[in-house]
């Protein structure tokens, strides 16, 4: 009963410990993870997305600007221009090729000399400075670079707000000759910026100078000022303020915390946004926090239940080990010892002939010597596999010590012994036992019966004496000692003389 009580009051106990160690663990858990969280959105994900969407842009704007800058460079379109524009379908059909080959949505020409506007369907217009359309073309034959990114309306596709590189035209001897390039529609752009909100999953827009939103990869994105805008309107000077390093800012919208990064984009006169929902983020772990709360219920009951189990097998696997060789996984010394007091004990309620047969490895110093105590090893642990399948039931098999095992053969007389101990012997002599293939083993074996009234000091004597004379005659045979009277039987017999 006390033991019980003693128990109860353990699992009590360790209920407590695991419960306050689940909470406290749970809570500190969360804690940590907001703040990280936190950490995370403000120093690492929102610039490093803000750096990755503007890299990416300028990457997705080299190509464009590489198909213009060979256009410009193009000898069939420069001798065209200089030869004084003749024939316009071959420059047509030029146009026509570089934007279905680079799938653009579309591609043009401007001549310096005659101010024509050629585009892949034909004749455009005729450009002029009193035309308020026209003023990027007048304005990019001032740019002292090559090129230009220019957000303007294209005349020729339902005047869709359109992204052109605006590319110089120079003759062979550098003289500005006209203006080439190609243009991609902002619904290609909004495409990417869908892609990078998926593969980032934060929510990405562009804002013009007046803080409008003009570009956003979301159809249910507002697109009206931020100015007017709820939370965003407390910081709006603060991102149009044209900084082109990332600016870090936060709102309140209704219950909810969003971080936001923004900086300029020089090349489209335009703002990034990146925006992240921490509230969002944040409520995944509050459900962990519960979940992990309900789980750790579920696991402390689990774990009270199987204690028990548990300490009940932890005690028979330690006295497993307390009574078996580590080496051979029979029965050591020790056990041995417990084992043949019970054997007594039970020879005295149901006497019966008991034999003993004490073996030991031929040479076996030999073997480590030649082939290392790995190779020893290997032989004694399949040695001890091999007495435990030789044996039968309630027989008794234990390593003696060293290379020496014992086997005590319950309700078995003397002759029955020897012949198992030849068997034994035998089989030793076959198996490969894990040597080296040229390598064999042989074991000597001595046998005698317990009889009636003797000590365990004679009879453990006797079977040393036949194991002694076993390898005096040579080795690797059963010497069997028969000087006992063949009417007796064993009993229950005093441990000393």
């Amino acid at each position: 009963m006390n033991l019980f009580r003693e128990r109860g009051r353990l699992l009590a106990l360790v209920t407590l410990v695991l419960v306050a160690g689940f909470v406290t663990t749970s809570l500190a858990s969360y804690w940590v993870s907001r703040q990280e969280i936190h950490r995370s959105i403000v120093n690492n994900a929102l610039p490093l997305t803000g750096d990755t969407i503007y890299s990416e842009i300028q990457k997705d704007m080299l190509r464009p600007v590489f198909i213009s800058a060979q256009m410009a460079h193009d000898t069939f379109l420069r001798d065209w221009i200089i030869a004084g524009e003749q024939d316009t379908s071959r420059i047509e059909r030029y146009l026509a090729e570089v934007r279905l080959r680079n799938q653009t949505v579309t591609s043009f020409l401007i001549s310096e000399h005659s101010r024509h506007y050629y585009h892949h369907q034909g004749l455009l217009k005729t450009v002029a400075e009193t035309d308020p359309r026209d003023a990027w073309f007048f304005r990019a034959r001032q740019l002292k670079a090559d090129y230009e990114i220019n957000v303007d309306t294209d005349y020729a596709n339902r005047n869709k707000l359109t992204i052109f590189i605006n590319y110089r035209v120079n003759d062979y001897a550098g003289r500005f000759i006209g203006i080439t390039g190609v243009g991609i529609t902002l619904d290609s752009m909004a495409k990417l910026l869908k892609s990078y909100e998926l593969r980032f999953g934060r929510q990405i827009y562009f804002l013009n100078q007046q803080g409008e939103v003009v570009l956003t990869g979301r159809a249910d994105q507002h697109r009206g000022s931020i100015r007017q805008q709820a939370g965003l309107s407390d910081i709006a000077e603060q991102i149009l303020s044209r900084n082109t390093e990332p600016t870090q800012l936060v709102y309140r919208q209704g219950s909810e915390e969003i971080q936001l990064n923004s900086r300029f984009i020089p090349e489209l006169g335009w703002y990034l946004v990146v925006e992240q929902n921490e509230t969002r983020l944040l409520r995944p772990a509050q459900r962990m926090l519960l979940i992990n709360l309900l789980i750790s219920a579920l696991v402390t009951g689990v774990v009270i239940a199987a204690a028990l189990y548990s300490i009940n097998r932890t005690q028979r696997l330690l006295e497993k080990l307390a009574s078996t060789d580590a080496l051979t996984r029979v029965n050591n010394r020790q056990a041995f010892e417990v084992l043949l007091k019970q054997k007594g004990l039970e020879l005295a309620r149901q006497p019966r002939p008991l034999c003993g047969v004490l073996l030991d490895v031929d040479h076996f110093k030999l073997l480590n010597d030649q082939h290392g105590h790995q190779v020893g090893d290997t032989a004694l642990r399949a040695l001890g596999q091999l007495l435990r399948e030789q044996g039968r039931a309630g027989d008794v098999v234990a390593r003696w010590g060293g290379e020496e095992f014992i086997v005590l053969l319950d309700d078995c007389d003397l002759a029955q012994a020897a012949q198992w101990a030849e068997r034994l012997r035998e089989r030793v002599a076959a198996a490969p036992l894990g040597l080296p293939a040229e390598q064999s083993l042989t074991i000597s074996l001595g046998v005698c019966r317990w009889e009636r009234r003797e000590t365990r000091a004679a009879f453990f004597s006797r079977l040393d004496q036949a194991l002694y004379r076993a390898k005096a005659q040579g080795r690797n045979r059963v010497v069997v000692d028969e000087s006992a009277a063949p009417d007796t039987v064993a009993g229950v017999l005093p441990e000393n003389d």
